[in-house]
């Protein structure tokens, strides 16, 4: 197998339990080795008191893509640490996309930069994640 068919793979039995991501119309754009996209339209249920997206939901986009991005090498890996910071509003009807790239891998730990974009391309927001890998893989080896 590839690296991006063991992305694709992994990435396929972990969206199949992601009900929180489906729940909030995520789509599961594209995955390879240590990279995930996915993207999600703002609908009127996650506006905040301002009239825009609630970070919450942004950050919540940003984490899934950071999470698949984690987990394309067959190793059950989790969030240790993650930070956001918002650069421009999102709105209702935004289709927000979030880009996860892996920065660095090494031994159990690694480090992930996510950048949030609208449907302009305007970023929206920047989020990074350090990585822990535990005990046990997605699929059976």
């Amino acid at each position: 197998m590839t690296p991006k068919e063991l992305a694709k793979a992994c990435a396929q039995k972990m969206w199949a339990q992601d009900t929180a991501s489906q729940e909030l119309g995520m789509v599961l754009d594209e995955v390879d080795a240590g990279e995930a996209r996915i993207s999600m339209r703002v609908t009127k249920t996650m506006a905040n008191g301002h009239g825009t997206c609630h970070g919450g939901y942004i950050f919540t986009l940003a984490d899934s893509a950071f999470a698949f991005a984690c987990n394309t090498y067959n190793q059950v890996t989790v969030a240790q640490q993650c930070s956001v910071t918002f650069l421009a509003p999102a709105h209702v009807d935004d289709r927000l996309t979030a880009e996860a790239r892996e920065q660095s891998r090494s031994g159990r730990s690694g480090l992930y930069d996510v950048t949030i974009t609208n449907q302009h391309g305007d970023k929206i927001a920047e989020f990074r994640g350090n990585s822990r890998t535990t005990k046990g893989t997605i699929l059976p080896v």
